[in-house]
């Protein structure tokens, strides 16, 4: 896989150099290329930004530097040294290389969108700051690209950059001989809908704490099946929004009773959770608000209260 990313701090992306992703790259089960964007401007000043039409705060990543960059990458993808361009019969079109933009208004990135995009041949990630990047970029950029907006969650940032670091190590992570033990992908938290168990190792007892009596039976069944359910527990307390995309049609008997006892039922292949009066009347008090629900972004007038932790330009990027 190639993965090309563009920012006005290119520095800020030396992580990628090291641990797995960087031991991937030198391996060459992956190259990563940082574009400085400011290279791609023609004006003395390298400038990048300008004042938004309609007025407002901030400033607005201007076009053109984007465009270039953006053009030096499709235009070169199969062009660098050492890069043949993968077979394809002469009558198929040529897939179109995916570019990211990390942005509170995209798709959720999760571990399924993780998998999906390492199935991908090309990736770009294109890190915006300030108030955003000219809104026509992305409409030429379809030309070009396979353009898909992705936010890492619901909460500000200054750039895209950080956000990108935890998307290319998700990503990059599951391409083949990566991770060493390719059966710890299948184990971790989400990898089917659920987190992980909790882990364990020497001593046995450590401060007058025990690790569980079955992990250290041998039975290799008991501890499946112990495992299985501390993922269970563990889901249902900490994240109960998962499993309302469960797939709990094909749990086995053992398993439904183990939900049974964390208050939930199999109805139409789904876990549904049991209500009672306490929870019925608690429940303003303990669920999460729905996404539209969350507040809304301050309003000019107040946006100096939120300073001390967004700053005063370029918050929009997660």
């Amino acid at each position: 896989m190639r993965i090309d990313v563009v920012s006005i701090f290119p520095e800020y992306l030396a992580p990628l150099e090291l641990s797995l992703i960087g031991k991937a790259r030198q391996d060459g089960l992956l190259e990563v290329n940082v574009h400085d964007l400011r290279a791609f401007t023609t004006d003395k000043h390298r400038t990048v930004d300008d004042t938004p039409y309609g007025g407002g705060a901030g400033m607005v990543m201007k076009a053109e530097p984007w465009a270039q960059a953006l053009e030096s990458i499709a235009f070169a993808q199969n062009a660098e040294v050492g890069t043949a361009a993968p077979e394809r019969s002469s009558d198929a079109p040529a897939k179109k290389p995916v570019l990211i933009v990390p942005s509170p208004a995209g798709e959720r990135f999760n571990q399924a969108l993780a998998y999906e995009l390492a199935e991908e041949e090309q990736l770009v990630f294109a890190c915006g700051r300030y108030e955003g990047i000219d809104e026509r970029v992305m409409e030429w950029a379809a030309g070009h690209f396979t353009v898909r907006p992705v936010s890492l969650g619901d909460y500000v940032l200054n750039g895209g950059e950080v956000a990108v670091l935890a998307m290319v190590e998700a990503i990059g992570r599951l391409l083949p001989g990566v991770v060493g033990n390719p059966e710890s992908l299948v184990e971790e938290s989400h990898s089917d809908g659920l987190l992980e168990y909790p882990v364990y190792t020497k001593p046995s007892s450590w401060r007058d704490r025990d690790v569980p009596a079955v992990l250290l039976s041998g039975n290799h069944g008991k501890i499946a099946q112990w495992r299985r359910h501390e993922q269970f527990r563990r889901t249902a307390e900490r994240r109960p929004d998962l499993l309302a995309e469960f797939d709990a049609g094909h749990l086995a008997r053992a398993d439904r009773t183990a939900f049974g006892e964390l208050g939930y039922d199999v109805v139409d292949g789904r876990l549904r959770r049991r209500r009672t009066a306490t929870s019925r009347t608690a429940t303003s008090r303990t669920e999460p608000p729905a996404v539209g629900q969350l507040h809304a972004p301050p309003d000019r007038r107040n946006r100096a209260a939120f300073a001390g932790f967004a700053g005063t330009r370029g918050v929009w990027q997660n």
